[in-house]
């Protein structure tokens, strides 16, 4: 009688065991797939961005050569300061 109470514990701790093994496989993957998909967004947004950006600074330009002076200027020069930064990160 002993004898099966002892299989029947080892037996269960082994479940255990195992079910907590695949239980940590399962969350890290989960968290791999996740972080992967985080960065592909990342990378999307920044595109995105950088697009935006482009496009404000040729309304910018455009204002510029439309007449318009003083904060323009400003910001034309801004944008492209920090689109030479960015460029050479």
């Amino acid at each position: 009688m002993n004898q099966i109470v002892e299989i029947i514990l080892t037996s269960a701790s082994i479940i255990t065991s195992l079910g907590v093994i695949l239980g940590v496989i399962f969350t890290v993957n989960k968290w791999i797939l996740n972080r992967k998909k985080n960065d592909k967004d990342i990378r999307d947004i920044k595109e995105e961005q950088s697009i935006l950006t482009k496009g404000v600074l040729a309304c910018l330009k455009g204002l510029k050569e439309q007449g318009c002076d003083g904060p323009v200027t400003f910001a034309i020069d801004e944008i492209q300061t920090y689109l030479n930064k960015q460029a050479h990160r």
